[in-house]
């Protein structure tokens, strides 16, 4: 066997290589003449993260720039305060209202009251009646003090009272001291009222616990009541 023999690589070649044998070693073959390729891998990360640092100085800069953060929430909830305010103040006319109607669920009516703030045609409605004019709804109210020996207001809350459209509602607890037994009974209702452009009843509804009745014919039997009262109860000539 002859000995292994070297060879230099001819001076065009990229890089030195050796061959100890003809038989053994050979050149590496040549590359491809295209050029290379580039593999692009999508980011997993954003290219900027927003830090802690970066958002506080983001809303920094817009506030110094006149823009409104989260202005727009918060004006709304002025506005709606300040409407709700506008709407439980009691109007001036609505508190002469709202008196004379605590001195009649108190059993103490008078014509004079219904002078002033009731119309002639008015419509009255409660869990018992549904009363169309004078006559009717007078005679509820001067039947009261025949029923009760004492009616006393625990309490009153403006709920609304507002000129478009004219309408006062608010929320009262009475108790009633029943004259034939004694026994009290308390009663918290939501009264209704809708006012003319005078400032006199057109309908009043005294819901109880805030809801009208759902009993079947309630409307045709609180109809009939109203007509009958009338015929044993008497009030005062209409001084309209």
């Amino acid at each position: 066997m002859s000995a292994p023999t070297l060879a230099l690589c001819p001076p065009n070649m990229p890089s030195p290589c050796r061959e100890a044998s003809t038989d053994t070693y050979k050149y590496p073959p040549p590359r491809s003449a295209s050029p290379p390729c580039i593999t692009h891998h999508p980011q997993i990360l954003p290219h900027v993260i927003p830090t802690p640092a970066l958002i506080e100085s983001v809303a920094g800069a817009a506030h110094y720039s006149g823009v409104k953060m989260d202005s727009g929430p918060t004006h709304h909830r002025r506005r709606s305060s300040t409407a709700i305010e506008a709407h439980t103040d009691l109007k001036d006319d609505h508190a002469r209202v709202m008196q004379d109607l605590i001195e009649l669920f108190c059993c103490r009516p008078t014509v004079e009251i219904f002078e002033r703030s009731w119309r002639k045609d008015a419509i009255f409605e409660d869990p018992f009646v549904i009363c169309k004019g004078y006559d009717q709804y007078a005679a509820q109210w001067f039947a009261m003090p025949k029923l009760f020996s004492k009616s006393v207001s625990v309490s009153t809350r403006v709920m609304s009272s507002t000129h478009s459209p004219n309408r006062l509602v608010y929320y009262q607890v009475q108790e009633y001291t029943i004259r034939l037994f004694g026994n009290k009974q308390t009663v918290d209702s939501v009264i209704i009222v809708d006012l003319d452009d005078d400032g006199k009843i057109m309908h009043l509804t005294d819901q109880w616990q805030g809801q009208a009745p759902k009993w079947q014919y309630s409307s045709l039997l609180r109809t009939l009541s109203a007509k009958v009262t009338p015929w044993l109860v008497h009030a005062p000539k209409h001084p309209f």
